[in-house]
């Protein structure tokens, strides 16, 4: 059964006002009652032995965990945890982790892969962590997405929810990202008997900023990468898309959001990514203080990251020897532009996109996503873009939980185009809480605050960008 708008948010009214009533309990509070072991502590993340033999999407081990709502609240789920095989940039065998989670009255004939934005390198920002009922709470992005991933599963969607960054947390890696998508499709196939679904279930991907890199990516290496799910993917879903991290860079360095810079670095730099060519050059390059903040950003989540390098700038002599002249130095621009989605033809969806991006993004440029829809759309892909006229990063996000849920819907029942490009523009109506009524008002609101308190059109955090970091807590 397809839900109507106004149940669709009220069962995120019911979750995010059970969840404000408690409030976010301090992280430190579960590290010191030791509940759940993060990754680096917690055996079941090593690799099973005799992986490398497998094959990419083979299941490798797996254990049923109880998923909770910022780690607090149990949610009525059936939630799995499986370990399976993947690829690094290098083709080397990898493993990862997945968390397949089924609902009550679950639908078994589909499933919607949800690729959450980590955005950050630390082993306990994984979302497979994080989800758990006990976890540290330290990776907020994380614990505010897996309100969007209840939509899905109250419509009676089996959610797959991948820790795609891969054993080494690879922020930003863009084909590693991709693979790793691709291959935990693969396994919650695999894994599809434990959880009553067919054999060959449809899928769509969802995603939004950083998750939309994973996504994108996924999207385009999917028919070379993974001819074996031409079948079965029936669309994707990509918001807030970072399209060309050069652009990404130019925009945010020096600003409060240039904590995603260093972590967008090191994710890049790991063993699993481009370890082998991007260590030696970070060696040559970086100060001592670079270094040290490369440090950090391993060890640490996207909101520390985003407070600790607040208004920094990585094109700076005091992070690096080259400073200005850092992304024009031949390695570094090679690496860099090796992220940058859409340019080889040969790595275009077949599947229907639907790519959506406010016009005002203060934290992931608007241009590269028009230019990354002009691309796929003269290599020949059937993709929908849809522009947010007024708002801006978070404020997209939200109005992404709407229009995701009706791609998803769309694609499924078979209702999106599979030729040909369309675009359109959508007003501040659909972003403005008020603007839709008492029904919707209550959880926008509610979601704009757990995420900040961005404000109408991200004003909040365009005005005072510190809340991002320091949310007030809600009564």
């Amino acid at each position: 059964m397809q839900l109507s708008l106004s149940t669709l948010l009220g069962l995120l009214v019911v979750y995010a006002t059970t969840i404000i009533s408690a409030a976010v309990v301090p992280s430190h509070i579960y590290t010191e009652r030791g509940l759940v072991p993060p990754p680096q502590d917690d055996d079941f993340y090593n690799s099973a032995p005799g992986y490398q033999n497998a094959k990419n999407g083979d299941v490798l081990k797996s254990r049923q965990v109880v998923i909770g709502i910022f780690g607090l609240l149990p949610e009525p789920v059936e939630a799995y945890q499986v370990q399976y095989r993947t690829e690094s940039v290098n083709l080397t065998a990898i493993t990862s982790v997945t968390t397949i989670m089924k609902p009550v009255l679950a639908k078994t004939d589909k499933f919607v892969s949800f690729h959450t934005a980590e955005d950050s390198n630390g082993p306990q920002c994984a979302p497979s962590y994080t989800y758990r009922v006990g976890a540290d709470q330290e990776s907020l992005i994380v614990s505010v997405e897996n309100l969007i991933i209840q939509t899905y599963l109250f419509q009676g969607y089996i959610v797959n929810a991948p820790d795609y960054e891969g054993p080494d947390n690879a922020f930003g890696a863009g084909k590693l990202s991709g693979t790793g998508v691709l291959d935990s499709i693969r396994a919650a196939k695999n894994f599809g008997k434990q959880v009553g679904l067919i054999a060959e279930p449809a899928i769509v991907g969802v995603g939004y900023s950083g998750g939309a890199i994973a996504t994108g990516w996924a999207a385009g290496l999917q028919p070379s990468y993974a001819p074996d799910l031409n079948q079965n993917i029936k669309g994707w879903s990509s918001g807030g898309t970072p399209a060309n991290l050069t652009s990404v860079v130019e925009l945010i360095d020096g600003t409060f959001f240039a904590g995603f810079l260093p972590a967008a670095i090191a994710g890049l730099a790991a063993p699993s990514a481009y370890g082998a060519t991007a260590i030696p050059l970070i060696n040559e390059l970086a100060t001592p203080y670079g270094q040290a903040e490369l440090q950090f950003v391993r060890e640490n989540c996207a909101v520390a990251d985003l407070g600790h390098f607040a208004f920094q700038s990585i094109s700076s002599k005091k992070f690096q020897k080259l400073g200005d002249r850092f992304l024009y130095d031949p390695q570094v621009s090679a690496l860099v532009n090796n992220q940058t989605m859409g340019v080889n033809p040969a790595q275009r969806p077949t599947a229907p996109v639907l790519l959506y991006h406010s016009l005002n993004d203060e934290i992931i440029p608007y241009a590269p996503a028009v230019k990354l829809y002009e691309s796929w759309c003269s290599q020949g892909s059937a993709v929908q873009f849809v522009e947010l006229a007024n708002g801006g990063h978070i404020t997209g996000e939200i109005a992404g939980v709407v229009l995701g849920n009706q791609f998803v819907n769309d694609a499924f029942a078979g209702k999106v185009a599979t030729s040909g490009c369309s675009k359109k523009t959508e007003l501040t109506s659909i972003l403005n809480p008020l603007a839709l009524g008492a029904s919707l008002e209550p959880i926008l609101f509610q979601l704009i605050n757990l995420l900040g308190e961005a404000g109408e059109n991200d004003s909040n955090i365009k005005a005072n960008p510190s809340i991002f970091t320091n949310p007030p807590k809600t009564q």
